[in-house]
């Protein structure tokens, strides 16, 4: 049968071969283009990203996010905090037990007297709650000082005893803080587990007026609680707040006395065994610290 054609043979085929050649040209002209739109124009694997080194520090838990986002979110910590004054109360003082008459002491919190300090808790093994109070701060003042927030403390274990309640509280109200925190760590009965997070009441009385700081308070705290339990995989604690890791108290001096938002955080049980192996832990201390700094970032940006 005819195929229509009056070329020679040879020239036909000379002609096919052309046809061939340039389809091949376009071919791999329309994959090459392909290839510059999706992965910026470097060579085959260009795109993938490589891994960052400061994602790396800190596995250990001396430092870094344990390969999360900065406290500020996906843009990073840094400068998101600048300008801010964050005043963070680690609980009690490692000197207290050498200085019982002292910390006895009265002072007034507004609707009543209490001691100036007390010594605080410790798990069953003796690690102190001061000493953990003073770890997790430092390494928070860290990662809130690379977010770009001034930091001030209210003791550094660089004292005799204490400061007092009345004197702590005090320390943030003269900072004039945009946030302040006083960490602490729980003595409660074994199976008692979890962390949670106290919230000034409305108190009125003496030298105590927190009715300015009841709402801003709130906020913190629950901003907190959200971001804690999310760095730490902790959950609310069960024996208070029923769940919400949030509770409401007015006999503590640091909360009465303030006129900057603050709460308390009660970062576990230290007398329970499952508990204290957290506490006990450099590394879960590390991610407690991720998850206080997050919650102060997050209060202070929104």
């Amino acid at each position: 049968m005819s195929n229509g054609s009056t070329l020679p043979p040879r020239r036909r085929l000379r002609g096919t071969l052309l046809v061939i050649a340039a389809a091949v040209v376009v071919v791999g002209l329309g994959g090459w283009l392909v290839w510059r739109s999706g992965d910026g124009g470097g060579p085959p694997g260009a795109g993938q990203p490589v891994p960052s080194r400061s994602a790396e520090k800190g596995t250990d838990g001396t430092g870094g996010s344990g390969g999360s986002h900065g406290p500020a979110g996906k843009d990073g910590p840094h400068g998101s905090l600048k300008g801010k004054v964050v005043v963070i109360d680690p609980g009690h003082n490692p000197h207290n037990r050498d200085h019982g008459q002292e910390i006895a002491r009265q002072v007034d919190i507004g609707n009543d007297r209490k001691e100036c300090d007390t010594t605080g808790t410790s798990t069953n093994d003796g690690y102190a709650e001061a000493s953990f109070t003073l770890d997790v701060a430092r390494r928070a003042r860290t990662l809130l000082q690379d977010a770009g927030a001034k930091v001030v403390f209210t003791q550094n274990g660089d004292r005799p005893y204490g400061p007092c309640v009345d004197e702590r509280a005090a320390i943030g109200n003269k900072a004039h803080a945009d946030a302040a925190l006083s960490l602490h760590a729980d003595g409660s009965g074994a199976g008692n587990r979890g962390f949670h997070v106290i919230l000034p009441a409305r108190v009125t009385d003496g030298p105590a007026d927190t009715a300015a700081i009841v709402a801003p308070s709130k906020q913190l705290g629950k901003r907190l609680a959200g971001r804690f339990r999310a760095a730490t995989g902790s959950a609310p604690s069960n024996y208070i707040g029923r769940g919400t890791g949030l509770d409401v108290r007015s006999d503590l001096g640091g909360l009465n006395l303030s006129t900057v938002p603050k709460v308390f955080i009660e970062c576990g049980n230290m007398r329970d065994p499952k508990d204290a192996a957290q506490l006990t832990d450099p590394r879960w201390r590390q991610k407690a610290a991720r998850g206080i700094t997050e919650g102060i970032t997050d209060f202070l940006t929104h």
